[in-house]
C-alpha cells in the first residue's frame, strides 16, 4: 500500500529551470556590438547637444580651453551614467563609483583630443571666431568619441560586452 505522502510527492517538487529565455535579433542585430553602438550612439547625441549647448552658454564669459573643459565635463559625468545603464544595460550598484572613476580617464583623454584640436585652431587661426571653435570640437569630438566608446567597451564595462 502506498502512504499517503505519495501521490503529493509529485506536486511539492521543485520544477526543474532550463537555460533562461534569449531574445533573437534579425540579421546584424544578432551582434551585440552593433545593439551597442546604436544605443551608444543615441547617448552621444543627447551628450554632444548638451555639451555644445553649455559651452556655447559659457564661451562668452570664458576662454575656449576652460569653457570646453567645463562643458566636457559636465556632459561625461552624464555620459558615463548614460551609456553604463542604457548602452551596456548595468543597473546594479555593484561597481559604479569605480565605473565613474574610470570615466574620468576617459574624460581627461577626451578632453586632450578636443582640447589639443581648440590649441591647433588657435595657433593656425588666432582670431578663430565661437562658431570655428565649435565646428573643431564637434570634428574632434568624433574622434574622442571612438576613443571613448573602445575604452568604456573594452575596459570600464567589458563584463557586460555581450548584451
Amino acid at each position: 500500500m502506498e502512504s499517503p505522502a505519495a501521490p503529493n510527492a509529485q506536486l511539492t517538487q521543485q520544477p526543474t529551470r532550463g537555460a533562461p529565455a534569449t531574445r533573437h535579433y534579425p540579421g546584424i542585430f544578432r551582434f551585440p556590438v552593433v545593439r551597442q553602438l546604436i544605443r551608444f550612439t543615441g547617448v552621444g547625441v543627447i551628450c554632444t547637444a548638451t555639451s555644445l549647448a553649455l559651452y556655447a552658454l559659457l564661451r562668452p564669459w570664458i576662454d575656449p580651453q576652460l569653457a570646453n573643459a567645463a562643458a566636457l565635463i559636465v556632459t561625461s559625468i552624464m555620459n558615463t551614467a548614460l551609456n553604463r545603464r542604457l548602452t551596456f544595460k548595468i543597473s546594479s550598484n555593484r561597481k559604479r563609483a569605480q565605473d565613474h572613476l574610470n570615466g574620468l580617464i576617459v574624460i581627461v583623454i577626451a578632453l586632450v583630443i578636443t582640447g589639443g584640436s581648440l590649441g591647433i585652431l588657435h595657433w593656425l587661426h588666432p582670431e578663430a571666431t565661437v562658431a570655428d571653435e565649435l565646428w573643431t570640437t564637434t570634428l574632434s569630438g568624433f574622434i574622442a568619441t571612438a576613443v571613448r566608446f573602445t575604452l568604456l567597451r573594452h575596459w570600464i564595462f567589458r563584463r557586460a560586452r555581450h548584451i
